[in-house]
């Protein structure tokens, strides 16, 4: 029999013993070594040869992420370890660096129940540490510490025991700090600090194989004295040998993350808000594999001969080939073709997965990266909230006439795949908008579109996404239908930056009870008399309905609100999406008769009354913003922040963080576009550089004209604004 058919028997024994399973990630900022830690991970666990771990990158998959020496995807798979005389499972989860890819971060999250955070030893916490621990820690998820590329402490900067431990110490009090400031307002999390006598932060070369913690040196015998010793000896093997990384990791994961059996029961109720008291509530909390089925889908991919795949932790239940279960959302049932587990790249058919584990199943054809499938129709888990949003659109073509039909059908099942990228599809002109995170998020789906699908495409140069937001309350304007039989009086507001982000990060939401979306609002700084008279939300906008017995309004709400949506999804200035208004309708006169005040007749009044609001309240473009880091050598750093400058930024803070200097700033993102090769240029390709997304602000007076009759022309309307836009 062979190695790997005995991995896989093993692990389908100890599928049905939850406490001994252990579902995790493993994240970090881009390059800190999540990928070769993996590797050592596989190969202490007998799934790879001990020589190429490391180099092999097994988890990168697909060809580019290979080329580019990135993960993009974030990848499963299931291994055993013995710890302390009992066999563990565990279900890791590979997940991306690079900001572009945050979206498989967040999705990865929902599945596990511990995330192993990944620090470099010589740059400490980034800023993509601290969005991908807010991502764990939103989702109720774990997190220990492995401190990586020690080897570089000792070799590159020849540090001592006394520096070397300073250094570390910092590290770790940056994390802890970053800890205690996400969780101080979470009731459900006691003291999630990571700390080193407690065995919950470890420390290695994921590149050289060796890694230790307080407990394996308390095993081994070995300090620091004796890992500075072998270092410097170049004695690299015998320090893997004696005390190999992988037994190290896997030993702190079985020891310090929790089980199904310790997680579900804290997890449920922050991910899933159906009814606390129920017999499928209590299913899921108690991990009972005999309970009604319910897996949440984290993540779609496509095997080129299986077809759709969809991998998805399985809370209560178990899974089997041929059952028939509902998606949320969609109609119908969808019946089960297969169910496995994953071995990194390629997926192993079993006969059945039961609660607590990481599930990858085919026959889900209506599931989407998100969706909760079940044996019973279920409240669904709470959508998965991306922390950034769409910020850079192109538009993707196909070149051949004939390739139309399949390009439209890969485009929706890439918006399917991966949920933060929102696909725009026009039938009439063969044009289609992709929008993503990123210059490379977008570069990565277009090429994968040729290589994987092999469509030939052309794209256009990148487009910025912009919005538009109120600066001020307007007065009551009108808005009068093209019978002139219906009128509708709107006032608009700017909502506090609080409101905005509470929505943003779905605290508050339409889906929710309505008590707790009223709390959650005035928590956020919405008065008690407009939260309570909250009629709808669309994106981060509010409708309060302020009338007070009118006839006929509530048969004619449904089209108030469709006009509304109309007029936040194309703003007055260059048709970009509204954010941050509160819409009050004060009053409104209505037609007896029904057939007069049809949606021919609302929409087209309330979409008026929303523009001439929005434009009285000193509407504003607002375009998004990237937080910008570099890391440059001394005699480079006039040029880096001159780069930052020179592209309408601010420099913030400047530095020295051991022989480099680090510049932080923020740059508008359309400013950022081709960045990459400038700074290169500018530096002779010394620095080293990160962006993150920042979210949007109100672009300066002298440039809004420019820009809007730009975006104005790009969309084919009327490049002169209206008249009541006379204050640029």
């Amino acid at each position: 029999m062979g190695r790997r058919k005995k991995i896989v028997q093993e692990c389908e024994r100890l599928m049905d013993e939850p406490e001994n399973i252990r579902n995790i990630a493993i994240a970090a900022h881009v390059d800190h070594g999540k990928t070769t830690l993996t590797d050592n991970l596989l190969a202490g666990a007998g799934m790879i040869s001990d020589e190429t771990a490391g180099e092999q990158l097994a988890m990168d998959t697909e060809e580019d992420e290979q080329e580019r020496g990135i993960t993009i995807d974030a990848a499963n798979v299931s291994m055993t370890h013995e710890y302390e005389d009992t066999n563990h499972l565990i279900n890791l989860i590979d997940t991306p660096g690079h900001v572009d890819f945050g979206g498989d971060v967040t999705r990865a999250m929902r599945a596990v129940d511990g995330a192993l955070v990944v620090v470099d030893a010589v740059e400490g916490a980034m800023p993509q540490t601290e969005t991908v621990l807010r991502q764990a820690l939103r989702e109720g998820v774990k997190p220990a510490l492995f401190i990586n590329k020690v080897d570089r402490l000792i070799s590159e900067l020849e540090e001592g025991p006394q520096e070397m431990q300073e250094r570390l110490t910092a590290v770790i009090r940056d994390v802890n700090d970053l800890i205690r400031g996400m969780t101080e307002e979470m009731d459900d999390i006691d003291d999630w600090t990571v700390s080193v006598e407690e065995g919950t932060v470890g420390f290695g070369s994921a590149l050289y194989k060796w890694g230790v913690s307080m407990p394996s040196m308390q095993r081994t015998g070995m300090d620091f004295g004796d890992i500075i010793d072998l270092e410097q000896a170049d004695e690299r093997q015998e320090l893997h040998e004696r005390t190999p990384l992988a037994d190290v990791v896997l030993d702190m994961v079985c020891e310090h993350f929790p089980n199904p059996i310790d997680a579900q029961p804290m997890r449920i109720p922050r991910v899933w808000r159906g009814d606390a008291d129920s017999e499928l509530a209590d299913t899921m909390r108690l991990v009972d594999e005999d309970g009604e089925v319910v897996l949440m889908v984290t993540d779609i991919g496509v095997d080129p001969h299986a077809g759709e795949i969809a991998a998805g932790r399985v809370f209560s239940g178990t899974i089997e080939k041929g059952q028939e279960l509902y998606v949320s959302g969609t109609a119908g049932k969808n019946r089960i073709q297969s169910v496995g587990i994953y071995m990194g790249g390629e997926r192993e058919e079993v006969d059945r997965v039961p609660a607590g584990n990481i599930a990858a199943v085919t026959g889900l054809k209506d599931a989407i990266a998100g969706s909760t499938v079940s044996s019973v129709e279920m409240t669904p888990f709470e959508s998965i909230e991306h922390i950034s949003e769409p910020v850079i659109t192109k538009s993707v073509e196909a070149q051949r006439m004939d390739d139309l039909p399949k390009l439209i059908e890969t485009l929706q099942q890439v918006s399917k795949e991966d949920p933060t990228i929102q696909i725009e599809i026009n039938e009439d002109t063969g044009e289609h908008l992709i929008s993503g995170q990123g210059e490379l998020h977008l570069e990565v789906i277009t090429q994968r579109i040729e290589r994987n699908q092999g469509i030939p495409v052309n794209t256009g140069e990148p487009i910025v996404v912009f919005r538009e937001a109120p600066q001020e309350p307007s007065r009551e304007v009108e808005g009068i239908s093209p019978n002139r039989h219906n009128r509708f009086y709107i006032s608009i507001e700017p909502l506090p930056q609080d409101v905005v982000e509470t929505i943003k990060m779905g605290e508050a939401s339409m889906d929710m009870p309505e008590l707790e979306r009223r709390e959650a609002l005035m928590e956020a700084g919405l008065d008690k008399d407009t939260a309570q008279e909250v009629e709808t939300m669309h994106g981060t906008n509010i409708l309060i309905d302020d009338t007070k017995g009118i006839q006929h309004l509530n048969e004619t709400m449904e089209l108030v609100v469709e006009g509304l949506e109309e007029a936040l999804d194309d703003g007055p200035l260059a048709a970009e999406p509204v954010e941050g208004a509160l819409i009050r309708l004060h009053d409104a006169r209505l037609h007896e008769d029904a057939i007069h005040r049809g949606p021919a007749q609302v929409i087209p009044a309330v979409r008026e009354a929303v523009h001439n609001a929005l434009v009285d309240a000193k509407i504003r473009l607002l375009e998004p913003i990237q937080e910008v880091r570099i890391d440059v050598p001394n005699d480079h750093m006039g040029a880096a922040s001159g780069e930052i400058q020179g592209r309408r930024g601010r420099v913030d803070d400047m530095y020295q963080e051991g022989d480099l200097m680090v510049v932080e700033g923020v740059a508008p993102v359309e400013e950022m576009i081709g960045f990459s090769s400038d700074i290169r240029s500018a530096t002779e390709g010394r620095a080293s550089w990160n962006t993150e997304n920042a979210g949007f602000q109100v672009m300066a007076d002298n440039l809004q004209p420019d820009q809007i009759t730009e975006i104005r022309e790009r969309k084919g309307m009327k490049t002169e604004l209206p008249e009541a836009i006379d204050y640029f």
